[in-house]
């Protein structure tokens, strides 16, 4: 290895300036030169790449976004545009790639070491925290105190005026950002994909908050009514009850990241340069409690991350 390429790919998530910044400076510490490929797998395509140093990364690490932009490419897609960016790739004397983002940025880096046997790892770079072998992905710390700040001010206004509040939140496939915040914020009902939503339960919730009625509900987006205004819905049709709902939306994942993703990032960059450097390739760099762990990267989409049993519990009884 003398040169490698990093690239964010995807949706955005707090603390990918701090990975990038930090793949840098331990690629420079090896001895290695850094390329930055900018807008993920397009930029890939197109030849698009910057050199990174010192001072390209110089006071990013508390930036939200990433400074190398991203993408969804539906070329990328392909095996004609992964033939592409292999060629690029090649042309730039690239040695090896470090990809962050989730389970499509995932998908697209398997095929291409697949197809073209150029080294790749990957890093967990969203909010949803939805992907295996990693207990945390970069983002998702952010992501829930974001949210929760949000849900707080709202609760403020449910208690003001004695309504009921549903507030949708990001997890198109997984719970974990409505589970934590949820028993955070002091809902009285979770709803998530990896369980069933009972409308009935949630009516009696509902009337036990007394005349007032305050009630705060925390929908994931993958929720199998469809999100939050389908639920305010169904209150209003089949149990007349009133709710406003809310959808916190992108808001999730802006922001200056905290103090743990930045730690998280800034462990996963130094950790995906070793591997790559010591031949890793295929696999998604990520941390199980303190210690860095590799998992191939067909298991990290492939298979289910499950929310942790206890939380279900203690929001049921929190409830």
């Amino acid at each position: 290895m003398k040169k490698i390429g990093i690239l964010t790919s995807g949706g955005d998530a707090p603390g990918m300036n701090a990975h990038i910044r930090a793949v840098v400076r331990a690629a420079l510490a090896k001895g290695l030169e850094v390329v930055g490929i900018v807008g993920g797998y397009s930029g890939m395509i197109e030849g698009d790449f910057i050199k990174l140093g010192r001072k390209e990364t110089a006071n990013i690490i508390g930036r939200g976004g990433t400074i190398l932009k991203t993408s969804r490419s539906k070329e990328f897609m392909m095996a004609g545009g992964r033939a592409a960016a292999a060629e690029r790739i090649r042309e730039a004397g690239i040695d090896g790639i470090i990809a962050c983002g989730g389970n499509g940025t995932f998908k697209g880096a398997h095929a291409f070491w697949v197809e073209h046997h150029i080294p790749i790892v990957g890093t967990p770079g969203t909010i949803d925290n939805d992907l295996y072998g990693t207990h945390y992905t970069i983002g998702y710390d952010t992501a829930i105190n974001t949210a929760a700040e949000a849900i707080d001010r709202i609760r403020d206004t449910a208690d003001s005026h004695g309504r009921v509040f549903i507030v949708e939140v990001m997890g198109r496939h997984a719970g974990f950002i409505a589970m934590d915040v949820g028993i955070a914020c002091g809902a009285e009902y979770v709803a998530i994909p990896e369980t069933v939503t009972n409308l009935d339960i949630l009516y009696q919730r509902i009337l036990k908050q007394g005349k007032t009625r305050r009630t705060i509900i925390i929908v994931g987006e993958g929720d199998e009514y469809g999100g939050a205004a389908k639920i305010a819905t169904k209150l209003k049709e089949e149990y007349e009850i009133e709710a406003k709902y809310t959808i916190l939306g992108h808001i999730q994942r802006g922001g200056s990241p905290t103090v743990r993703d930045r730690v998280l990032a800034s462990h996963l960059g130094v950790a995906a340069v070793d591997a790559l450097i010591n031949g890793k390739t295929d696999v998604m760099v990520g941390r199980q409690s303190h210690d860095i762990a590799y998992t191939p990267l067909e298991e990290s989409w492939t298979r289910q991350k499950p929310i942790w049993s206890y939380l279900i519990d203690l929001a049921e009884i929190l409830a």
